[in-house]
């Protein structure tokens, strides 16, 4: 079986910012309930991913001590 493989012509980073955007707008036009704070759940995970990622590729990134 051959896997499918295909260059990202976005970076992480941009794609979970995008990401993030598109939930965000599903969830205000929901009315309040489960749904919708599932999705706003979603946000936050998305958003620390994409602060993590930022954070990992920083140049003044140092090593524990």
């Amino acid at each position: 079986m051959n896997r499918r493989r295909f260059k990202q012509t976005e970076s992480l980073g941009e794609r979970l910012r995008h990401q993030s955007k598109r939930i965000r707008l599903k969830s205000d036009s929901l009315p309040p309930g489960e749904e919708r704070d599932q999705l706003l759940k979603k946000v936050r995970d998305v958003d620390m991913a994409a602060r993590i990622q930022d954070w990992l590729r920083s140049p003044s990134l140092q090593p524990p001590k």
